[in-house]
């Protein structure tokens, strides 16, 4: 059994990860900040959870295509992402930032408004204020999102598939080598992949279930 997808998969996770935190981060910050105004923004962050993945494939097909102007500019550059693995990564950034970006956000909204008040009132600045309360407050919420992103991002199909195709060692991911051992009829193998992502999917969700309850323990202990 050629274990390239189960690696490829959790290179690709790993890394979308760290761009999904940052950049879910950064927006819902963005967001919370632009009160009502920020409605428009959050339904364009927040498309890409209600559109099929393929679709979302189909636009980064447009956007990272050779016969798009983005797409002949990172030629140019001597970038290309098409069926590679960093095709992958911005697959599953984009489907899986959505996710970060949401629980960020409704962290981020049931921080006490009476300490950033309290903060401003010392003279703290906005990033101070964010990296000195409101992420701190928020953190459990926000550890949880990055798990879940994680998650989502390791188990993306249809946008990956589009984007970075299904090379086998280089682009093939475990969901990918599902579809092939599937329409392949070796449904040995499919039994096998499936059974490995189901595991690291649970353990993904009891890792998250553990971090919940570890942090509402320290907070019950810190009334």
């Amino acid at each position: 059994m050629d274990f390239s997808p189960l690696w490829i998969s959790l290179k690709v996770a790993f890394t979308a990860t760290v761009f999904t935190f940052l950049l879910g981060l950064i927006t819902a910050r963005l967001v919370v900040s632009m009160g009502r105004l920020g409605s428009l923004m959050d339904g364009i962050f927040s498309l890409p959870m209600v559109l099929p993945p393929t679709v979302v494939g189909f636009f980064l097909l447009l956007i990272f295509g050779k016969n798009s102007a983005f797409g002949r500019f990172l030629m140019k550059l001597g970038i290309n992402v098409l069926f590679t693995w960093q095709g992958a990564v911005i697959a599953a950034v984009v489907v899986s930032f959505p996710i970060m970006y949401r629980t960020a956000r409704g962290a981020f909204e049931q921080v006490d408004p009476n300490l950033i008040h309290a903060a401003r009132t010392l003279g703290m600045t906005e990033s101070q204020i964010f990296r000195r309360v409101m992420l701190p407050v928020s953190w459990p919420g926000v550890a949880a999102a990055t798990i879940l992103a994680f998650a989502r991002a390791l188990g993306e199909f249809g946008a990956t598939i589009m984007l970075a195709g299904n090379i086998p060692g280089k682009t093939q991911t475990m969901s990918v080598a599902i579809y092939t051992a599937v329409q392949s009829g070796d449904r040995s193998l499919a039994y096998r992949w499936v059974a490995i992502i189901m595991a690291i999917s649970f353990a993904t969700i009891i890792l998250m279930n553990y971090w919940m309850d570890y942090q509402t323990r320290l907070m019950k202990r810190g009334r």
